[in-house]
């Protein structure tokens, strides 16, 4: 897919910016980058944008940060490790990353920038672990061409991933976590969690209910979830 083929206003051609437009340069210029910085930053996130040394710190990936709660607490949660978050919409985005600061995470980064083109993003072997909660599941037929978890994005996501690290997906939809789970199927990656209800597995304890996983408990529907891993390198 060609990043031409995809409709999205780029921050610096917005006429009449909003608050929330403006705080990408402006109030959080430190710490959010619009389509332009970040892709300067691709294969040196963590030496140009957290100032470490590359080789030390781990470097995870949000895919959708949304209302930025779990961003807030996978950040605070791990201060040991570098978090990147990736969301189009101006006001979710800069809501994520205010709060992650709120929280005193000083380990975390939003970007906006589709998630198609992770590769203008990060070189090969540049991400860590990777969490990709409640994607739009698209489920019109005549939609769901616009799905994320294509089996061909998998595997570009795979070779943009450090060996020995995982995927983590949620869903609240049935259809789209089935169809995902054939798309899975296709790469490289190595199954190592599964189920159809996550809050009654053995893994519920350690999960992080995110606001959409909040409603849809409400409604006594079951979150799935699927873990998957890079394999070591032989």
């Amino acid at each position: 897919m060609s990043e031409a083929r995809i409709n999205i206003t780029k921050t610096r051609d917005i006429t009449t910016p909003t608050y929330y437009v403006q705080a990408i340069q402006t109030e959080f210029k430190d710490f959010a980058y619009d389509e332009d910085r970040a892709v300067e930053l691709r294969g040196h996130w963590r030496k140009k944008s957290f100032g470490v040394d590359d080789g030390n710190w781990p470097l995870d990936l949000e895919i959708g940060t949304g209302n930025g709660f779990f961003f807030a607490h996978r950040a605070q949660a791990e201060p040991g490790r570098l978090l990147v978050g990736l969301e189009l919409k101006f006001k979710p985005l800069i809501q994520s990353i205010r709060r992650a600061l709120k929280a005193g995470a000083a380990n975390a980064r939003i970007a906006r920038y589709h998630a198609n083109f992770l590769e203008n993003l990060f070189s090969p072997g540049e991400i860590n672990h990777v969490f990709v909660h409640h994607p739009d599941p698209w489920t019109k037929r005549s939609t769901q061409k616009h799905r994320l978890l294509k089996a061909e994005y998998l595997i570009k996501l795979h070779g943009l991933q450090k060996a020995d690290c995982f995927v983590d997906f949620k869903t609240d939809s049935r259809e789209y976590f089935f169809w995902a789970l054939e798309q899975f199927k296709q790469t490289p990656y190595i199954f190592e969690r599964y189920s159809e209800n996550l809050h009654s597995s053995e893994w519920s304890g350690e999960n992080f209910t995110t606001f959409f996983e909040r409603m849809f408990l409400e409604k006594g529907q079951p979150i799935f979830y699927l873990r998957v891993r890079k394999a070591v390198a032989q």
